[in-house]
């Protein structure tokens, strides 16, 4: 459930999009993300910062879009979303505090330098993924972007999700392994 209520917002925002344009797919995108805490709130009485930080980022960027009539801030939002992933995860690793560690290291548990390789992959992960977003977003369509937005990145943040998982798997013992099962 928790994973359908991360997604709520990108296809409320996609839906708009398609049938209307991307000023009102902006605000819906805003109301859908306002949305999603208030259910998460209700449902797991309490809200993630990460979600906390994305919604301010989108209200900020998504009142500009609509305000200023410029669908450039909203296209800006995915990026520096990217970015800020990156330099969270890159500094959390730098402090010994990764966060991917202490998000997953109760049910996956190997040892710190995988947990740094990880960690170092999906700084890497963000940071390409905000430079290309830059790329697509001011040098192809506005429809393009959108679904590299919608289909693209989330295609890529799946697979790099499984991927890591395999990865951390792969370099548990067979003791925890067999935990898991």
């Amino acid at each position: 459930m928790k994973q359908l209520l991360d997604f709520l917002p990108l296809v409320i925002f996609f839906a708009v999009y398609k049938f209307v344009d991307i000023y009102v797919a902006s605000g819906a995108l805003i109301a859908a993300t306002a949305l999603q805490l208030v259910i998460s709130y209700m449902l797991y009485k309490k809200i993630e910062k990460m979600h906390l930080i994305t919604f301010g980022i989108v209200t900020v960027f998504g009142s500009l879009t609509l305000i200023l009539q410029d669908d450039s801030f909203i296209k800006w939002k995915v990026t520096i979303v990217y970015a800020l992933f990156a330099i969270a995860l890159a500094v959390s690793q730098l402090m010994n505090k990764p966060i991917l560690k202490s998000m997953l290291g109760k049910d996956l548990i190997v040892a710190d330098k995988f947990w740094a390789h990880v960690t170092w992959y999906w700084v890497l992960f963000f940071a390409v993924c905000a430079v290309v977003n830059v790329y697509v977003a001011f040098s192809l369509s506005q429809e393009t972007w959108v679904n590299f937005k919608v289909f693209g990145l989330t295609a890529l943040t799946l697979v790099n999700t499984v991927l890591t998982v395999l990865y951390l798997f792969k370099n548990m013992s067979e003791e925890d392994r067999k935990e898991l099962k």
